[in-house]
């Protein structure tokens, strides 16, 4: 295998005509291996004084074989994408080729002429990544030193063949206030929808985030200009990919809740969420829009649906399990 290391965001250009077809053969295949996804948050919310580093490793026929998107501040290595606005990141290789890409990229991000670093500091790995196994085995060398630890939980709903199905699968008192919910939302008129390939997605997206930002003080904080400009981008591409839902709740024709959600391989990944307390709260908008979310993605045969980051007790209620997301942490030495 050979590898080239590409500084700057020409990357994005140079690898367009193969990013995707990796990314959906890779270890970890998730809406935010994406160059779409991946350009959008280097555009918008790349921290002050990042610099772009892409290891390219090619087989020695020049088929690409893996992508390592990282940015360098200070002395240490990121992931592109990390840490808030992304669930799940890795190294973009196959499963069967992952420790020859993750070798070839570490001899590349080591090489004489690379940009000097002395930590690599890996967010949001899942539980599952043969990344996992194959870092800690490739850091035993003397100049390396490997930590691991868990930096978050993904809770995620196993879907059942039928909605009935999945009600059956709740705590019985979950179950019984949840149905009691949803006749209660059909008999106000509650209002569910999702928004489709022709609708203008730019005032769409502004009144999701304009539900998202009258969730909570949070919610608005965090909302800064990078990040609206960074959902309106991925979008408009996830629009254009077929693999966006966007969902509101609305009474009298006002809207009460929304989700923002990938629909991607299976499962739909609930990226983020609004809700205005103030319109309409005995009918639990929120509780009725994640409950029509689930029984469409039954509808649709998709076999899971995750959460994403995040431990709130809600999610629970509907039924997710935990899974585990990782940070991977390697310190060179003697530098």
């Amino acid at each position: 295998m050979r590898t080239e290391l590409i500084v700057g965001d020409s990357a994005f250009t140079t690898l367009s005509a193969e990013w995707d077809a990796l990314a959906t053969r890779g270890m970890t295949d998730t809406p935010f291996q994406t160059l779409a996804y991946q350009r959008a948050w280097w555009n918008h919310v790349r921290p002050p004084d990042a610099t772009l580093l892409t290891a390219v490793t090619r087989d020695d026929d020049g088929q690409l074989a893996g992508i390592g998107c990282f940015f360098l501040v200070g002395d240490t290595l990121h992931f592109n994408g990390c840490v808030e606005e992304t669930d799940y990141l890795d190294l973009i290789a196959s499963a069967e080729q992952a420790e020859a890409v993750w070798q070839a990229t570490l001899a590349c991000l080591t090489a004489a002429d690379a940009p000097p670093w002395r930590c690599l500091d890996l967010c949001n790995v899942p539980a599952v990544s043969p990344t996992r196994t194959i870092l800690p085995a490739l850091a035993q060398e003397p100049h390396y030193k490997f930590s691991e630890s868990i930096i978050e939980v993904c809770p995620v709903i196993p879907l059942p063949a039928t909605f009935d199905a999945y009600l059956e699968t709740l705590d019985s008192k979950q179950r019984r206030e949840l149905s009691r919910k949803l006749r209660r939302a059909e008999g106000a008129e509650v209002v569910t929808t999702t928004i489709d390939g022709t609708t203008d997605i730019d005032r769409e997206v502004d009144s999701f985030l304009d539900l998202l930002q009258r969730s909570t003080f949070e919610k608005r904080d965090w909302l800064n200009e990078g990040r609206r400009a960074l959902f309106h981008e991925v979008a408009r591409a996830a629009q254009a990919a077929g693999t966006l839902q966007l969902m509101f709740t609305a009474v009298e024709d006002r809207r009460a809740a929304t989700l923002f959600n990938f629909d991607y391989k299976d499962r739909i990944w609930v990226y983020n969420s609004g809700l205005d307390p103030n319109a309409f709260a005995a009918l639990s908008p929120g509780q009725v829009l994640t409950a029509a979310a689930v029984e469409r993605a039954i509808q649709l045969g998709r076999h899971e649906f995750d959460f994403l980051r995040g431990s709130e007790e809600y999610k629970y209620r509907f039924g997710a399990q935990d899974t585990q997301i990782f940070r991977l942490h390697i310190e060179r030495s003697g530098l």
